[in-house]
């Protein structure tokens, strides 16, 4: 495999499984990542079913566009087991036994109690050219081939045995070849604006080319990832840490987070500092935003406790809403959202109090009312503040996304108090 400035390679997994959503390819997802970290590129991912002729067709595809291709699954012992098959058609060579390998799976089994079978020594098999990836944790060794100064590497799928291969075996090879470049990613996490908005402000910055800065599709709020490509981590970092000054002075106000940092945290965070704690009565989320809180270590330190008011009597028995209120205004309403939030701070005697009803739907909207509309209250002992919001979706989004618009609202009080 000759040296490559900038190496590119695809990742097929293999497996009719995964095609009809029976299995989720965390797989592929964990491979880029690492991948990333030493300067590999991944060009495409593709995922084919148990079917020969298209896994062929991919493998071709693949290496029509890279410098090489790794593939998951598909190495086990049974007849719809095809990766094999498939790398030796693409090397246009036939399989053959391995007697070392086919020893290796003998005692294997043997040491269990058991006799290897005609079909479990399948996994013995291999294009004459092609070497055996060491499996410590299975049966199924991996493959190494290559052909025309590109490579094919072939991993097991189950995630035990498919990770020590990749940190073993497949990282270090790959890194010997990339000439030292690395790459790295940092995502910062925005609330309060818009995509559109937020990559307006950005101008030109999301034209460049290295670091790059791209947007990430998040419900509820606005990422952005960048993307730097170096010689050596600590070159990577300063490119990242430039371009991350430069979106900051545009937007920082709206960066709450960094990488895996939840908005929820940040609030968990704020409120332990400030010494305030914070309790919430949710209606149309029904729990959500006390259950974000709580996934929080340490909440409990700020995080008193929740009421779920769905029916209007719980509303009025445990919150305090007023019967005028709800007989006249109704339940999706400016001064009930106003009396839960003030409600529940009293109630329960926390510093902080949150309020949220609407209507989720799909059902029970109005032209008055529509589905997706959400009143979120935020009340502290100086002040309450109420939001009227129609959020889009599904009724998991607009639930999420007045959870997220309440966490927000608190974060920018606890922020600039």
């Amino acid at each position: 495999m000759p040296p490559c400035e900038r190496m590119r390679v695809e990742i097929v997994s293999v497996g009719t499984e995964l095609l009809l959503g029976q299995i989720v390819d965390t797989n592929a997802a964990w491979l880029s990542a690492r991948l990333a970290e030493i300067g590999v590129s991944v060009y495409r991912r593709v995922t084919v079913g148990d079917n020969l002729e298209r896994l062929v067709d991919a493998l071709r595809d693949a290496l029509r566009r890279t410098e090489g291709v790794i593939t998951i699954g598909g190495l086990g012992p049974t007849e719809d087991d095809l990766t094999r098959e498939a790398i030796a058609q693409v090397l246009g060579e036939p399989l053959i036994t391995d007697e070392a390998l086919a020893e290796h799976i003998r005692q294997l089994f043997a040491q269990r109690g058991r006799e290897a079978t005609p079909q479990q020594l399948r996994q013995a098999m291999r294009p004459p050219s092609a070497r055996p990836i060491p499996n410590p944790n299975g049966t199924a060794p991996g493959l190494h081939a290559e052909k025309n100064g590109q490579f094919i590497l072939a991993l097991p799928g189950p995630p035990n045995e498919f990770q020590p291969m990749v940190q073993d075996y497949v990282l270090p090879l790959l890194a010997k070849h990339t000439g030292g470049q690395v790459i790295r990613s940092r995502v910062l996490r925005l609330g309060g604006i818009g995509e559109s908005d937020a990559e307006a402000a950005l101008g030109e910055l999301v034209r460049s080319e290295n670091p790059t800065l791209a947007p990430l599709a998040k419900l509820g709020e606005v990422h952005f990832r960048i993307t730097a490509r170096a010689n050596s981590p600590a070159e990577a970092e300063t490119l990242i840490a430039q371009m991350e000054r430069a979106v900051r002075e545009r937007l920082g106000r709206f960066i709450y987070g960094t990488d895996d940092t939840t908005l929820e945290q940040v609030v968990v965070e704020r409120l332990r500092e400030r010494g305030e704690s914070l309790a919430v009565a949710e209606s149309c989320t029904g729990g959500l935003l006390g259950k974000r809180i709580t996934d929080v270590p340490g909440s409990s330190e700020v995080f008193l406790g929740g009421i779920i008011a769905y029916s209007n009597a719980v509303k009025h028995s445990m919150v305090g809403v007023p019967s005028e209120v709800l007989e006249t205004v109704g339940a999706v309403s400016e001064p009930t959202a106003r009396a839960l939030a003030e409600g529940v701070r009293q109630r329960l005697g926390s510093y902080w109090g949150i309020g949220i009803t609407g209507i989720a739907g799909p059902g029970g909207g109005t032209p008055d009312k529509p589905v997706g509309l959400v009143y979120i209250g935020v009340s502290s002992p100086h002040e309450t503040t109420v939001y009227r919001q129609i959020f889009l979706g599904d009724r998991a989004a607009v639930r999420w996304r007045a959870t997220q618009f309440a966490l927000w609202q608190l974060y920018e009080r606890l922020r600039n108090p």
